[in-house]
């Protein structure tokens, strides 16, 4: 089902299409690195996992409310940690942007350019 008649439905209708859900979804692709607006990283960027594609619109037509700046919140998972954290909209990334906190790339020892699988649910 096309995301938008999804939300539609759900929105203004109150009527949750079939196939909906709150996830799990699984995604995999490279971590990056937000350059500032000189291409360089500036001191604490944030890193990066790309979510776009069919998981992207799935998540769009599941999610039933958005916080700041159209944000989703969500509960991921990458190898055995678990965190709770936001997916941000990017139409230049063509889906979401879910941030990876120092924390979890410690403990999972994820760097810049590392393909990583995470599991995604709406929280």
């Amino acid at each position: 089902m096309d995301a938008d008649l999804a939300r539609f439905l759900r929105d203004e209708l109150g009527v949750a299409p079939e196939g909906s859900g709150a996830g799990p979804w699984t995604v995999r692709g490279p971590v990056w690195l937000w350059q500032g607006a000189d291409g360089a990283p500036a001191k604490g960027s944030w890193y990066f996992l790309t979510v776009s594609g069919e998981t992207a619109q799935a998540i769009r037509a599941a999610a039933s409310k958005a916080d700041a700046w159209g944000s989703v919140r969500i509960a991921a998972t990458i190898g055995g940690t678990t965190w709770r954290t936001s997916l941000f909209p990017s139409k230049a990334h063509g889906g979401w942007l879910l941030p990876l906190k120092a924390a979890v790339r410690k403990a999972e020892k994820i760097a810049e350019g590392a393909e990583v699988e995470a599991q995604l649910a709406l929280a």
